[in-house]
């Protein structure tokens, strides 16, 4: 019997792959995706607990859920909710207490397990947030060729989950657990099935995913830079890219590894929250400002036209002026093509949220000043690209008549006037002209250059 499944995701790319994953798990028990809730049997929200506001937002989906299951019941339809991922993890009791639409709540190390848990919740409501001993990434479900095909040209791999960092302001230790890396040969094989699919370029992803440390099939463990030129060699796969990254795990084989993978592109997300050391001390982040540039010039130094993005908080407990003037420097300094912007908000059971707080409009008048010079180094970078030539990998149709739209190695949108036979294949475009957040283009008609040639671009 053939049933219908929708996925929302929140938060990060993690969550992405998960979603995508769990839809692989129950492909096999005859549950087709959906991009619609209103005609789903299932409804699963996959959910992130990084800020409050992303918590408040499943509560508000969950109110528009509840209504679609019941207008569903009217009709003599059952409709099953799931609530996944962090938030469950965090507040698995409480979601239940709060929203009785809920049937089944199911924490990010148990995905594997959801064809029984849905057996179970037709019974009785059902709860799974143990962090179990089996790897889940053996048991969930390979992905099928056509899945692949509808998801893109571009696929996530999580290698790493966990983090063992303890950021005074996070909870990824206390919901993804300690930190967990996938055997190489997991991953090398995953990547295969996507290549042989058609993906042209993987993302791998952690929580902590520069520290990963995974064993290499001859019982010795391997890093992030040595399991990047075993993807490399996979025919078919174009460009890598990892997140997200921890300043004080960037080793030696990852920056060797970005001067000399042409495929691993070159636009790195190094969070480093703020720029002021009595707060990155107070956020217990490991590093100094002084650390973050020391890496910041190495990547350099091995791939001059890297460019760079970053998180930065605002409003940490305790920060003053003073601080928020680091903050902004650093940001000037270091010159960042991009960056996402938050402002503190307390997460229950952090050690951070039992300190004294900053004002709320404070925080606000402090995030409208960050992001405005954000903006500025992002028009800086945009505008540097004028001019310059790029490889751009294609994946759909523009807007437009004759229009084609790829991805530049940073990431920005790349619109040209050019075949729709260039779908999936990588050409050098000369860059014409910047609007907001996309680079306009021609297609060079001349070979690329080597990545290792091109000119220091955000540097």
């Amino acid at each position: 019997m053939t049933r219908k499944l929708f996925v929302k995701s929140y938060g990060c790319q993690m969550n992405v792959y998960d979603s995508h994953r769990m839809a692989d798990t129950l492909a096999p028990e005859g549950f087709v995706e959906t991009a619609s809730p209103d005609d789903a049997d299932l409804v699963i929200l996959n959910t992130c607990n990084i800020r409050e506001k992303a918590a408040d937002k499943v509560y508000s989906e969950l109110g528009r859920i509840r209504e679609l299951k019941e207008a569903a019941a009217a009709d003599g339809r059952r409709v099953t909710v799931a609530v996944a991922g962090c938030v469950a993890q965090a507040e698995g009791n409480e979601i239940f207490r709060r929203e009785r639409s809920v049937d089944v709540v199911v924490g990010p190390q148990s995905y594997h397990r959801l064809p029984d848990i849905l057996r179970r919740a037709e019974h009785v409501r059902t709860i799974d947030t143990e962090f179990p001993a089996e790897d889940k990434f053996g048991q969930l479900a390979q992905p099928t060729r056509a899945a692949i095909r509808k998801r893109g040209l571009s696929a996530f791999i999580t290698v790493q989950e966990g983090c063992d960092k303890f950021c005074t302001f996070c909870v990824v230790p206390y919901t993804r657990g300690a930190e967990v890396s996938r055997p190489a040969a997991k991953i090398i094989a995953e990547a295969e099935h996507l290549a042989g699919a058609g993906v042209r370029e993987i993302t791998l992803l952690g929580q902590n995913v520069n520290a990963y440390h995974g064993e290499d099939g001859n019982g010795r463990t391997t890093t992030l830079g040595r399991l990047m030129h075993r993807l490399a060699d996979i025919p078919g796969i174009a460009r890598l890219r990892y997140s997200t990254s921890h300043p004080c795990d960037m080793n030696d084989d990852l920056v060797a590894a970005h001067r000399d993978l042409p495929a691993l592109m070159p636009q790195l997300h190094l969070p480093v929250q703020s720029g002021s050391d009595r707060i990155l001390a107070a956020m217990n982040r490991g590093h100094t400002r002084a650390d973050y540039l020391r890496q910041i010039e190495r990547l350099r130094a091995a791939r001059p036209d890297i460019a760079f993005s970053s998180d930065f908080i605002v409003g940490f407990p305790g920060e003053t002026e003073q601080d928020f003037g680091d903050t902004l420097r650093l940001l000037g300094e270091v010159g960042f093509a991009s960056a996402y912007s938050f402002k503190y908000s307390p997460r229950p059971g952090t050690p951070a949220a039992g300190m004294e707080q900053v004002p709320e409009a404070v925080k606000n008048e402090r995030l409208r000043r960050l992001q405005s010079a954000i903006e500025k180094c992002q028009a800086v970078f945009m505008d540097a690209c004028v001019g310059m030539t790029f490889d751009v990998l294609f994946d759909k149709p523009g807007r437009h008549p004759g229009q084609i739209v790829g991805r530049s190695p940073y990431l920005q949108p790349v619109p040209v006037i050019g075949p729709a036979s260039l779908i999936g294949e990588i050409a050098p475009v000369t860059i014409l002209e910047v609007r907001t957040n996309s680079l306009f283009g021609a297609l060079a008609h001349a070979p690329a250059q080597p990545a290792q040639s091109r000119e220091t671009v955000g540097a």
